[in-house]
């Protein structure tokens, strides 16, 4: 993954010298839309006094807001409730941009389905003492359980699986129509950034949707489309794909009880933007 980031990053720097983009350098813009993701299947590992087992493979959806809920896209008040985008940037040149973004995914174990585990779960545990529904006490090995979020597990990152970002993007031109009132431009980009989910966690029927806090980092990659209306207004459309790692996932509210995983994302996201011409100084 790091050479890919590596071999992208040059690209967009080498990629700028042919671009034919103009009047961008010292203007600022700002982005705002939605998203949807896919995750590939994850290990996610729980550790606490007196457990620590590993569920394999595990299964994972997003959770958009449904379109019947319309007003949740529109009110001011309810923006932050869907799976949302957000970025404001700078163009250092004219086809070169630096960019801070906040992806506000959704990522949601699916309930109910079987998972082979691996570990130790003692008769009790945590610190005040949880008692352990006998059916998923013992040692496992590649052991197939089923995730009860009553009496087993419980996991999603909906408030949610955020990605805080600084991206550096490149534009290339697609097409202009012949008086430049409308342009279509290809954009790439590459970033790294901070996960700082708000997960709402149960382990052996224990839990709570903790507070937001900086469980882990990643990086992506991501192309698309953006296409101009105006020197200030625009619409774009693109795929971005991550790889995150996640060291401290609160679950249970106690401090002694956490979670480990990595997420491997794929989103796709539309998004109005606004240019504010600055000064190219």
């Amino acid at each position: 993954m790091k050479k890919i980031l590596l071999i992208a990053l040059f690209s967009l720097i080498n990629l700028s010298a042919f671009s034919q983009q103009t009047n961008k350098k010292g203007s600022y813009y700002i982005t705002w839309g939605y998203n949807r993701s896919s995750y590939a299947n994850s290990d996610i590992r729980f550790i606490g006094p007196g457990y620590d087992f590993t569920l394999l493979n595990a299964e994972a959806l997003d959770a958009p807001t449904p379109l019947s809920e319309f007003k949740t896209y529109v009110d001011p008040g309810l923006l932050s409730i869907p799976q949302f985008n957000f970025h404001a940037g700078y163009f250092i040149k004219d086809n070169l941009s630096i960019s801070l973004g906040w992806d506000h995914m959704k990522y949601v174990v699916t309930d109910g389905q079987t998972v082979k585990v691996n570990g130790v779960i003692n008769p009790q545990t945590s610190s005040p003492a949880i008692l352990v529904d006998p059916a998923y006490v013992g040692t496992f090995n590649q052991t197939p359980l089923v995730l009860d979020p009553n009496k087993f597990v419980h996991l999603e990152h909906t408030d949610g699986y955020n990605y805080a970002s600084i991206e550096l993007e490149h534009y290339n031109p697609v097409y202009q129509s012949p008086k430049s009132r409308f342009a279509i431009d290809w954009l790439q980009g590459v970033g790294i950034g901070a996960l700082v989910p708000r997960s709402d966690v149960h382990v052996f029927g224990v839990g709570q949707n903790n507070f937001w806090n900086l469980a882990g980092g990643g990086a992506s990659l991501k192309t698309g489309l953006k296409f101009n209306f105006s020197k200030l207004l625009y619409f774009e459309t693109t795929v971005k794909t991550g790889a995150t790692k996640l060291w401290d996932i609160r679950t249970t509210g106690r401090s002694v009880d956490h979670a480990e995983q990595s997420i491997y994302f794929l989103e796709f996201y539309g998004a109005l933007g606004f240019t504010i011409k600055g000064s190219s100084k």
